[in-house]
């Protein structure tokens, strides 16, 4: 779960980090109400789930509340990369002497955490990662050990960070990742992590991803649930339980397992057509699971043909037929299915899948010849 910046300064403040006066609003008089208690100069500021606010204009300061009014009615509404603003975070604008990168994150490819850290943060860091990277000091912290205090000096020092800051800058890299770890990030990323006029280190801005798998632990996320601001189709797969990605082709695929299903995508492609979603419904295909599968892909507009590809493992071939009528008897699906079973007990499964009356459903028995089938029945050029 991606929060937004107000929501990860909400998040960084309860586990002690320092960050702006401010507060959050949906309208214009509430923006000026923020502005005026919490004293002027004040950053206004887009609350979208994406990058690139500032050069989109989705970021102002406003010396009065004049201005700060004028800034308001320009940015509630913006469409900013197809998010429309909807609030605006109000925060005391501090005096900025130094502006550093700093974040923390899972290196799957080590089973490592990650620690990164730069001198020379701002808008502009992406530019600095690409044209120098040794700009930016990457350190893979052991998840039994953790970071101390020397450790977090020495990434600190390493990154070229000011020696007035240095002490400060490795405090802020402790307290992120106490938020990292006991608030069960996926990412904590403050760019730009700054030095003020007051020599204090401050969380400028916020980016926070949750690992929605540790969500059981945090009754408190409930509140940061953005389903408001989620497709129609992640909703549903949300409500569902379903791990579903939506893309933007026109085959609409269903598969046991992440890697059959990306397989499954691959293939689509390999006969010309383009997958409109990933979907993985787990290692069996249960009736119940099928149709919250089936109801989830067909209510894309965009889909134009199904393919449901199953390999049976430990679910035998004939249930997950089974389960595949019973879930096509269970919804009203318009476009045209092609189903590809194998694994154990696949020709049983096949036979029942033959016998079944219903419109609009084929079987082929390969990956390959289905992934054809269902292109040529898309009807797309």
């Amino acid at each position: 779960m991606d929060l937004y910046e107000y929501q990860g300064k909400q998040y960084f403040a309860s586990y002690g980090m320092n960050v702006p006066q401010g507060d959050v609003t949906d309208s214009v008089a509430g923006a000026v109400a923020i502005g005026e208690k919490i004293g002027f100069p004040v950053a206004v500021k887009a609350q979208v789930l994406v990058g690139g606010r500032g050069k989109a204009g989705g970021i102002k300061v406003a010396d009065n509340a004049s201005d700060l009014e004028t800034y308001a009615k320009q940015i509630l509404g913006m469409d900013i990369k197809g998010h429309i603003v909807k609030r605006l975070w109000i925060q005391k604008s501090p005096t900025i002497s130094k502006e550093y990168y700093a974040s923390f994150t899972l290196d799957r490819s080590v089973r490592s955490h990650l620690c990164m850290v730069s001198a020379k943060g701002g808008i502009d860091i992406e530019e600095v990662a690409a044209t120098e990277p040794e700009a930016i000091v990457k350190t893979h912290i052991n998840p039994i050990d953790g970071i101390s205090r020397e450790t977090a000096r020495e990434i600190a020092v390493k990154a070229n960070i000011d020696s007035v800051a240095v002490d400060k800058v490795a405090d802020a890299l402790l307290d992120m990742y106490r938020c990292y770890i006991e608030g069960d990030a996926d990412l904590v990323e403050v760019n730009p992590l700054i030095l003020t006029a007051e020599s204090e280190i401050m969380a400028l801005d916020a980016k926070v991803t949750l690992d929605d798998a540790a969500a059981f632990r945090h009754p408190e996320w409930e509140e940061w649930q953005n389903l408001e601001e989620m497709d129609p189709r992640d909703r549903l797969a949300k409500e569902k339980g379903l791990q579903y990605v939506g893309l933007d082709g026109y085959v609409g695929i269903i598969a046991n397992g992440a890697g059959l299903g990306m397989s499954t995508c691959d293939v689509v492609e390999q006969a010309g057509g383009k997958p409109a979603n990933f979907l993985d419904i787990g290692g069996g295909a249960s009736a119940d699971v099928m149709a919250s599968a089936l109801e989830l892909v067909n209510q894309d507009p965009k889909v134009k043909s199904i393919f449901i590809n199953i390999f049976g493992g430990i679910t035998r071939g004939e249930e997950v037929a089974n389960g595949i009528i019973l879930a096509l008897e269970k919804i009203s699906h318009t476009a045209p299915i092609v189903v590809r079973l194998d694994g154990t007990n696949a020709e049983e499964g096949r036979s029942i899948l033959l016998s079944y009356k219903g419109d609009n459903v084929l079987t082929e028995p390969t990956m390959t010849a289905a992934a054809a089938k269902a292109t040529e029945l898309a009807g797309v050029k």
